[in-house]
């Protein structure tokens, strides 16, 4: 992954792991990301991170994620 700085107002940066997890929610709700690029902006697991979007107000099962669920069932064979 690569590094971009960001300019935020001293309040955001107070929390700023929140700020970071609201951010990779709404890029991955726009389908800037896949869930599992938006986990790993983050640090969590892809299913960590799916649990929390209802906190952002972003639906979990959407295209993107429909792919990501078919490509766990055909690795895990089920």
């Amino acid at each position: 992954m690569a590094t971009m700085i960001l300019q935020v107002p001293e309040e955001l940066e107070l929390e700023h792991d929140e700020t970071t997890r609201f951010i990779a929610a709404k890029l991955y709700e726009a389908g800037k990301l896949t869930l599992g690029k938006a986990a790993e902006m983050v640090g969590m697991k892809k299913w960590e991170f799916a649990e929390i979007l209802v906190n952002y107000d972003v639906h979990f099962l959407d295209n993107s994620a429909m792919a990501d669920l078919d490509e766990y069932r055909k690795s895990s064979g089920k």
